[in-house]
């Protein structure tokens, strides 16, 4: 399968079940080191007159220390297909394990980001606004209170989209 740039304006989506239903792998890092982790929340949208992307990361990931360093970051979809891997992704980190060869990707290492040639679609983003969840920003408090017992609130990273890739079986 290859991956090819597609323009964002032919991308036709669900945005409530791309992240809920499908999941996707947010990567970011540099070719030396980076890491991976499965996403179920996140947002497109139109903001500051650019085409965005929005993931959330809690501190703890190990994924946390890498969008912090480096202002690119990949999402990339896979459709039906890599669930196992997708779940791997998910419960493992990349601290203890090489959870991508684990779960038998292929990484793909380009100035656009990291993203892996089993995806379908993949969004290349630099960041571009960052903050954290707190507290008193809620105004309803059963969503802190049920999401966040530990009080280990996201960080949100907005990040403009900057390529889109399509596989030629999508």
């Amino acid at each position: 399968m290859t991956l090819q740039r597609t323009a964002l304006e032919k991308i036709r989506l669900n945005p409530f079940d791309i992240f809920s239903k499908e999941w996707g792998l947010l990567t970011v890092g540099s070719a030396e080191s980076y890491n991976t982790m499965t996403i179920a929340w996140g947002q497109f949208g139109f903001m500051w007159n650019k085409n965005v992307i929005t993931v959330v990361v809690r501190p703890q990931r190990y994924t946390f220390e890498f969008i912090e360093k480096h202002p690119r970051f990949t999402v990339s979809f896979f459709g039906d297909k890599m669930r196992d891997a997708l779940k791997l992704c998910g419960s493992k980190s990349g601290r203890d394990i090489n959870k991508i060869a684990e779960a038998g990707l292929t990484p793909r290492v380009s100035e656009e980001g990291i993203f892996f040639e089993e995806a379908s679609l993949v969004f290349c983003a630099e960041t571009i606004y960052k903050s954290r969840s707190e507290y008193e920003s809620f105004t309803n408090k059963n969503i802190p209170d049920e999401i966040y017992p530990k009080r280990d609130y996201h960080h949100w990273y907005t990040g403009e989209i900057t390529t889109v890739l399509t596989s030629n079986e999508s």
